[in-house]
């Protein structure tokens, strides 16, 4: 004897089918934006750090910078900072360290500086910034 099928009986199930499939697709898309909010925070915390450490360097060069030629002595103007903040304060996660040079020891018109920011990285390993440039002192 041949059962007869109703048109109410002829789909059962695939609701439930419906709803496992579009929770699935939900769960992949939501997934996907979590990794994106993770990455998108790491990358603006690397770049907040990154920023930080060279406005550091942009400070002690132009400060440097601003001295007179006599006061840029070769050697003894040098110096480090250690765990400094990005205002320059201690108790931060940077070392500055700078150098001055002559860049033509015949005439000593011009001095050489080098600032070099550095910092441990969050996920291993060390990251500097280093900022360079030739002066006559008095912000020249």
């Amino acid at each position: 004897m041949k059962k007869n099928i109703s048109p109410s009986n002829k789909n059962a199930g695939f609701l439930l089918v419906e709803i496992l499939v579009a929770i699935a697709i939900f769960a992949i898309g939501f997934l996907a934006i979590g990794t994106l909010i993770v990455s998108t925070t790491k990358n603006n915390t690397i770049g907040n750090i990154s920023t930080q450490a060279n406005m550091l360097a942009v400070d002690k060069l132009e400060e440097l910078k601003s001295m007179g030629i006599d006061e840029l002595i070769p050697g003894e103007v040098d110096g480090v900072q250690s765990n400094i903040k990005a205002n320059g304060n201690a108790g931060g996660i940077y070392t500055r360290t700078w150098t001055v040079s002559d860049t033509d020891p015949v005439s000593l018109t011009a001095r050489y500086i080098e600032v070099t920011v550095s910092w441990q990285h969050f996920q291993g390993g060390n990251r500097d910034i280093t900022l360079a440039t030739v002066t006559r002192g008095g912000g020249i």
